[in-house]
């Protein structure tokens, strides 16, 4: 087996290049990029469900190197180099990359690698035991579960540590072999580069749900920057009313609340992902009321019902495409 190269894709070697002849870094900083490495590598791994160990070695010179060795069950093998490929591409690709798009590059490189197309045409061999090509689709269908936010929060953290260490000039990652002497793969990162790959914000995309039901607790009857509580999605929430319009009809007692009454309307879900990759909820807003209910039937708002003739009007805009039959 010495000769398929696939299975040994085992080590992941990270080179830190600096501007002196020194072969020492600041430990805080040092700890602070494994930290985030193996919180990757984590993430990966338990996604893909790769039964995985990681061993450490000794630092080598020639600036900073330092090693990651995996190690998994004979019949992740192959699921190992996908590993690495995904977290090398991973530290080499700037934020515009969806790690979705990432992983997928990812495969298909693993995938068609010569040594892989070797190993399809030798199902024989006992270590493998599974066909290839299952281990190839069922690592694909895993890989979506991979959570991007806290892939993207760790990466940024790996950086911002690493800019922090003045005299680093550029980072390399290369996935090799446990003996260190064959090179399959690798990425390298000047130091110009690094904030291509640093979070600006820790806010996300907000969550937009135009048809939201929301089960009225406790409306706000009087002017003032109050919150209202209700239900969404069998949870109780807090949420800013920020419809003048509807929020006048309510205060004028124009629409009346009572126990279960609900409305429908756009509600804009605001979040932010912490320093572990986590996405926390900041905020829920309502910022349009399509409809409300009286005695369980829908009564459509005013601006509920502006916003249905424009979406209706914009339907029935002619395209490019009405015209190509003429």
């Amino acid at each position: 087996m010495a000769d398929i190269f696939a299975l040994n894709w085992n080590t992941i070697e990270f080179h830190y290049w600096f501007d002196d002849e020194s072969h020492a870094m600041d430990a805080i900083v040092f700890n602070k990029c494994e930290y985030e490495f193996l919180g990757i590598a984590k993430e990966i791994a338990q996604k893909l469900k790769v039964e995985l160990e990681i061993e450490t070695e000794p630092l080598g010179e020639g600036g900073l190197r330092s090693w990651f060795k995996f190690k998994a069950k004979n019949k992740d093998a192959i699921k190992v180099g996908v590993v690495l490929y995904i977290i090398t591409n991973l530290f080499g690709t700037p934020l515009t990359t969806t790690i979705d798009e990432l992983t997928r590059m990812s495969i298909q490189s693993a995938f068609e690698s010569d040594e892989i197309k070797r190993l399809k045409e030798r199902k024989e061999i006992a270590e493998l035991k599974l066909d290839i090509a299952k281990i190839e689709a069922e690592t694909e269908r895993l890989s979506r579960n991979i959570d991007e936010n806290k892939i993207k929060k760790k990466r940024s953290n790996y950086y911002e540590s690493v800019s922090s260490c003045k005299k680093i000039t550029k980072v390399s990652i290369r996935i090799i072999d446990s003996s260190k002497k064959n090179i399959y793969w690798g990425k390298e990162i000047v130091k110009s580069d690094f904030p291509d790959y640093i979070m600006t914000s820790d806010e996300l995309e907000p969550d937009n749900d135009e048809n939201a039901v929301i089960e009225i607790i406790s409306p706000v009857l009087k002017k003032g920057k109050y919150k209202w509580s209700g239900i969404y999605n069998g949870e109780v929430i807090q949420f800013t009313m920020k419809s003048n319009e509807f929020k006048t009809l309510v205060q004028t007692g124009q629409v009346l609340f009572k126990n279960g009454s609900s409305i429908n309307c756009h509600l804009i879900t605001h979040k932010k992902v912490n320093a572990e990759g986590e996405v926390k909820i900041t905020g829920y807003e309502v910022v349009l009321v399509n409809y409300y209910f009286e005695n369980d039937k829908p009564v459509e708002t005013p601006e509920g019902k502006r916003n249905r003739q424009i979406k209706e009007a914009e339907k029935m805009q002619p395209t490019l495409f009405d015209y190509d039959n003429d």
